[in-house]
């Protein structure tokens, strides 16, 4: 299957450092993803933070348990950072997040994710279920988000 990207803009009323305080902690993605994935890190406490971090996770995708590596592969506080997916359920994940102060006051936060499924044929028959449970995902994160901070 060739590249897909999924993107996503949300803007919330908290100031730009409390947001990017939130997801800087690998450990507040417990609360931004949703229950039906059993999501869980396998990386042991304290997680580390920054370039070059690795965390692993269990999910469990459709019922199969699947593990999940990733890598922060950029890493510039309080605007952007990267994780990319080392191992895992996709061919290419590349998370770019991204963190605007708004001029009135509020956060922009924002993801682009460039994916691409493996397994041949059968990743092709798959992508439009794939792109539904990315979408369905990202609708949970954005709801969470909009718990937390409030949005504008």
């Amino acid at each position: 299957m060739k590249e897909a990207c999924f993107a996503a803009t949300q803007e919330v009323r908290a100031p730009l450092e409390e947001v990017f305080a939130f997801f800087r902690n690998p450990a507040n993605l417990q609360a931004l993803t949703p229950p039906w994935l059993g999501f869980r890190i396998l990386t042991p406490e304290p997680l580390p933070v920054g370039e070059g971090a690795l965390y692993d996770y269990r999910i469990s995708l459709h019922g199969l348990p699947l593990r999940w590596r990733t890598r922060i592969e950029a890493w510039e506080p309080p605007h952007r950072f990267v994780d990319i997916q080392v191992q895992g359920p996709y061919a290419l994940w590349h998370h770019t997040h991204t963190f605007e102060e708004l001029p009135a006051g509020g956060t922009r936060l924002g993801d682009r994710v460039r994916y691409r499924i493996g397994f041949g044929p059968l990743g092709t028959l798959a992508a439009p279920w794939v792109r539904r449970d990315i979408e369905r995902i990202f609708a949970f994160r954005r709801r969470a988000i909009a718990t937390r901070f409030g949005e504008l």
